[in-house]
């Protein structure tokens, strides 16, 4: 029998593609075969072909709020990248598309509209990006994150589901862990997060803290690409990675705090996994200020404790330490409350309710 097609589009970033791999176990437990349309250059080509999907790269522009002479260009590449979806579209066929966000999916939303597939998007942030705003009179459905963000849509398309985490992080081991970090003892551990190229602020105030916490505490720190300091492996306890992938869910189930920015992908597989945090969103003169709003929600919510990047300090990160550590009980009672901890299952559904 003819499986089901679906294809998955998005890219720019790795948030933009973690929640699309996060539903491929999924997708294809129940019958759908998966191509993926992105970028001709993007992280998603890399990340995608690494998983085993069938990839289509495609022209694709960037739409941006300031001034740059490429925007004077860049439309003809998103009207190319209509023509080149349309033809990878009606060559796979498929019952639906999903798209994720980023400058490439909207060539893809335009492209399944004119063709009459269904296309389902979903929105991380509380505000919507550029690319998803553009891309909304396009899509039959809107799944979102938080609830926050529905009041940016029309009512009749948008649906709060969370967001897909990846199976892979609740089959974590802490032994593993422990052996991988050469941890001797069972202290507490804090794991510091600062994405794939490190965050040189929330570094430098975390190593100004070492002599004050490295007796307390087991301390992972995931530095970004060049970051290491191999002056600091006097500290004991103390063990610098630039970056982890495969060995991140052992980690993950050692940690007790962990201390990152805010992207909404990351900061609600810390809450699938009880873990208490400490956040440390990107500020708006780095940003469009979305880390900000997903870090004051979970603030809210009672989940984590929220710093200002610009006022950051390593004695303010001290202070939060010890104010999760006195009141950890209540912040994972708040955590195993949420309703909204792995979306996989609900925006499953809806792709599931809009596939022709």
């Amino acid at each position: 029998m003819k499986k089901n097609k679906i294809v998955l589009t998005g890219g720019g970033s790795a948030g933009h593609v973690t929640p699309n791999l996060a539903m491929v176990p999924q997708l294809k437990k129940i019958g759908f075969e998966i191509c993926y349309i992105g970028s001709k250059k993007g992280i998603e080509k890399e990340l995608i072909e690494k998983a085993g999907i069938k990839y289509y790269g495609i022209s694709s522009g960037k739409l941006r709020r300031y001034f740059d002479f490429k925007n004077f260009t860049d439309p003809f590449r998103v009207v190319k990248g209509i023509g080149d979806a349309l033809k990878i579209l009606r060559k796979e066929r498929p019952k639906i598309v999903f798209s994720k966000g980023g400058f490439v999916v909207v060539p893809v939303v335009i492209a399944a509209k004119i063709l009459g597939i269904p296309v389902v998007a979903h929105e991380s942030d509380i505000t919507p990006g550029l690319a998803n705003k553009i891309a909304t009179p396009f899509c039959n459905k809107i799944c979102v994150t938080f609830p926050e963000a529905k009041k940016w849509f029309k009512d009749e398309k948008v649906v709060v589901t969370g967001t897909p985490i990846r199976e892979e992080i609740f089959l974590g081991d802490a032994e593993l862990g422990k052996q991988l970090c050469k941890f001797k003892n069972d202290k507490p551990v804090i794991l510091i997060m600062g994405g794939s190229l490190g965050a040189k602020n929330i570094n430098e105030k975390i190593r100004e803290l070492l002599p004050r916490i490295s007796g307390k505490y087991n301390i992972v720190h995931l530095c970004g690409k060049g970051n290491v300091d191999n002056k600091l492996q006097k500290y004991e306890g103390y063990i610098q990675f630039e970056y982890v992938s495969d060995e991140l869910k052992n980690i993950f189930k050692l940690s007790d705090i962990i201390i990152s920015r805010a992207g909404a992908n990351a900061i609600f597989e810390f809450l699938s996994l009880n873990k208490p945090n400490i956040l440390i969103p990107l500020s708006k003169s780095q940003s469009r200020g979305d880390q900000i709003l997903n870090a004051q929600s979970f603030e809210k919510n009672g989940f984590s404790i929220v710093l200002d990047d610009d006022n950051l300090s390593s004695e303010n990160i001290y202070e939060a330490l010890l104010k999760i550590e006195k009141n950890k009980d209540e912040y994972l009672d708040n955590m195993k409350k949420s309703k909204l901890k792995n979306g996989l299952d609900n925006v499953i559904k809806v792709i599931l309710e809009n596939s022709k």
